[in-house]
């Protein structure tokens, strides 16, 4: 199995910076989460969330991370890498922003240092799904040179799965 470089965990951008959870982010992530409609899961449960990704971090080598903007230094969503439906030599690459931070491009911008990051971890190949509903994420995957790969079916309806390979 090939070794992989760990990835960077603080990236900046021109508009933003993303870095590792704290604690402290545990409201803002609940409040992110219950715009998925579904309720709002406890502050107790976000953190421990917060504890499974940073976990995660320490076994695959990758991470999910909070965005903030940077002159505002507001939570405004998290991207990254995760396991997924995928593997740790294939990771998905994920983000969710608050409905308030939409179409201001800042999940492109967000992704794009996340893919960089991804190309100096060493990884040959990054993974997608998203919803076939959720046309503004398709968008940004396709900006970010992302292809289709197939549509399966699951209890959520249907899922788009897309790949980029990385240089």
């Amino acid at each position: 199995m090939p070794t992989y470089d760990t990835m960077r965990c603080h990236l900046e951008t021109e508009r933003l910076i993303l870095r590792p959870w704290a604690e402290s982010d545990a409201e803002e992530f609940r409040d992110l989460l219950s715009e998925r409609g579904d309720g709002a899961p406890t502050v107790e449960r976000t953190r421990t969330s917060i504890a499974e990704l940073l976990a995660a971090t320490e076994t695959t080598g990758f991470a999910l991370l909070p965005i903030q903007r940077r002159e505002e230094g507001d939570f405004i969503g998290y991207c990254g890498l995760i396991i997924g439906r995928s593997t740790v030599e294939e990771p998905e690459i994920a983000y969710e922003l608050f409905q308030r931070a939409h179409g201001r491009g800042y999940a492109t911008e967000a992704a794009r240092a996340v893919l960089d990051a991804a190309v100096a971890t060493g990884r040959k190949r990054l993974w997608s799904t998203v919803g076939a509903w959720n046309t503004p994420s398709l968008r940004v995957l396709e900006k970010l040179g992302f292809e289709r790969d197939h549509v399966s079916t699951e209890d959520s309806g249907e899922v788009v799965w897309l790949t980029r390979s990385l240089p």
